[in-house]
């Protein structure tokens, strides 16, 4: 009886979710889902500790996080069925701790700002105008977003693992140079090679040759075996600490979420004189998903023969639901994240996978203290990304190299992605080098009134926003 019934259930997962369909399986979608987990599990510590700095207290703010990531991949799981990952966004996070830090701007406000920009997206998703605008990308610049992430990722896990560090790093305080007001000048060059004799850094270089080696002998679940290997290494040779703690209750004590909960600021955010901070965040956020949605459709071989997601309305739907969801608990913007391309990597093709890893996230919310020291081995996680940018710089082959009005476009989004270490900086860059040349060149009927749509919007950015 047992065995008919999960026999029977299975089926109706299957069914569900369309795995054989799209040609994967429960064990892929589960080993999918927990490496997704292993390689996005940063944020729980990482977004609390960025958002401090805005005010709003890191245990409350650590719950927040967490549960946005739960409902996120939950929904993207069940409404959208893509094997993609959903959490409060790096960079939005930045821009609302740091970027708005001189204008004066509470925490509620800012909350306030990420919940209407969440709203906006799920009008404009809903009459479909982000779908529209979305498939109103040329491929070039759609393939181009995916290698950009890619050598974005690359640069995260080479800057995370020591291996590549800032060019001030080491250097005694008093041999900066200052201006007269006593601010740092930039120095003559950005990054150097890290301390290659550091044993963290040979662990992460390790990691990764450990991890291609299994990815090129097509050893299912690479990324995740390398990564606990290279943390089991790493543990074993002293590195890491103890948590202080194992279990600790969410929604009590220092994880209280009453502190930051339904305490947003949305009358400020409607005034006028506040349109510069809200058109930053809209575009920052709309764009990155953009991106994400389209280079984690490459990597997952889903896009179609235009180079679009179908029934990309699906996911952006959850986006925007997510990101009201974030402003009303407490933390930023959220959205798909780009991590989720380990998965893939690893086989994931349904949203089985993203309910994997909701659930994990879940389960986070009760091992709080057990996780946080987890994600000091950045020597275990970090050769991960770098492996994903491997795998997705490969779309490069999809854009066309014979017309530079194409590639010139392309190449400027994936360098100011990879550069300004901002992926919408990139993205509106792109598009508005992209008709410029098209117009320059006497091409303008190759424009769509999507890509026209979307420059005036990426003028505006750079010219009444906030670019940073």
């Amino acid at each position: 009886m047992h065995t008919h019934l999960r026999a029977l259930l299975m089926a109706r997962m299957a069914d569900f979710f369309k795995l054989h369909e799209r040609g994967s399986s429960l064990r892929r979608e589960v080993l999918g889902g927990l490496t997704t987990f292993v390689t996005m599990a940063y944020i729980i510590v990482v977004n609390p500790a960025i958002l401090s700095f805005a005010g709003i207290p890191v245990g409350p703010g650590t719950v927040a996080t967490i549960l946005t990531a739960v409902v996120g991949c939950a929904l993207m799981g069940l409404i959208a069925n893509r094997p993609i990952a959903v959490a409060p966004y790096m960079g939005e996070n930045a821009f609302i701790a740091f970027g708005l830090a001189t204008l004066g701007i509470g925490w509620e406000q800012r909350l306030g700002a990420v919940f209407v920009s969440g709203v906006l997206f799920l009008i404009i998703t809903i009459i479909g105008l982000r779908g529209w605008l979305a498939n109103a990308v040329p491929a070039g610049l759609k393939h181009s977003f995916a290698v950009g992430i890619g050598l974005f990722l690359a640069f995260i896990g080479l800057y995370e693992t020591g291996v590549v560090t800032s060019f001030v790093a080491g250097m005694p305080a008093q041999s900066l140079q200052t201006t007269a007001q006593g601010l740092f000048i930039a120095p003559a060059v950005p990054v150097k090679l890290g301390h290659l004799h550091d044993p963290q850094v040979l662990l992460a270089i390790g990691g990764f040759i450990l991890m291609m080696v299994l990815m090129i002998r097509r050893v299912r679940g690479a990324l995740l075996l390398g990564i606990v290997v290279t943390a089991l290494a790493g543990w074993l040779l002293g590195f890491g600490t103890a948590p202080k703690a194992i279990v600790a209750l969410p929604f009590t004590g220092d994880y209280n979420l009453s502190a930051i909960a339904f305490k947003l600021d949305i009358a400020s955010v409607l005034k006028l004189s506040f349109l510069p901070v809200l058109l930053t965040l809209f575009l920052m956020s709309f764009l990155d998903t953009l991106a994400t949605l389209t280079g984690l459709g490459a990597a997952a071989d889903m896009l179609d023969e235009k180079g679009n997601l179908p029934e990309v309305q699906k996911p952006m739907l959850v986006d925007a639901l997510t990101c009201m969801f974030s402003g009303l608990i407490g933390t930023s913007t959220s959205g798909a994240y780009i991590e989720s391309a380990t998965g893939i990597s690893e086989g994931a093709r349904t949203g089985l996978a993203a309910l994997v890893t909701a659930g994990l996230f879940a389960l986070s919310l009760f091992f709080i203290p057990l996780i946080e020291p987890l994600q000091q081995l950045r020597f275990a996680y970090g050769p991960a990304l770098i492996a994903v940018g491997v795998l997705m710089v490969g779309s490069v082959r999809r854009i066309d190299f014979d017309d530079l009005t194409e590639w010139a476009p392309a190449f400027v989004t994936i360098v100011m992605m990879l550069f300004t270490y901002n992926i919408a900086n990139g993205l509106t860059a792109g598009f508005v080098v992209h008709p410029l040349l098209k117009i320059a060149t006497g091409r303008v009927r190759e424009l769509n009134g999507g890509m026209i749509v979307l420059a005036l919007l990426c003028t505006a950015y750079f010219l009444f926003g906030l670019p940073h």
